[in-house]
């Protein structure tokens, strides 16, 4: 018998990256300080969760300056957005589970 979690994926039940993945799903493109106002954490917080993201290729990160100040943006990944996705259909099924 399958199991009703099994479709979650592990990398968004923290609720920092379920609110990273949701924002750049709806948002092309976000930066650092627009996140962290978004999701109300603090710098380091976000950085963490925004590196275990990073690092599984979930999300895309891209560095620049504006001026002479550095800009750091953030974009889901076609590999994060298509596991977003199962994610959230997991989470369907596991609410419509009877």
């Amino acid at each position: 018998m399958k199991s009703i979690i099994e479709g979650l994926n592990k990398q968004f039940e923290n609720r920092v990256r379920l609110g990273i993945m949701s924002a750049l799903m709806v948002n092309d493109v976000l930066d650092f300080n627009a996140l962290k106002e978004l999701l109300g954490v603090t710098d380091g917080n976000l950085a963490s969760h925004l590196k275990a993201l990073e690092k599984n290729e979930l999300i895309i990160v891209s560095k620049q300056f504006i001026g002479k100040k550095p800009n750091t943006t953030y974009s889901a990944s076609e590999l994060g957005k298509l596991s977003f996705r199962k994610h959230l259909s997991a989470l369907e099924k596991l609410l419509n589970a009877e």
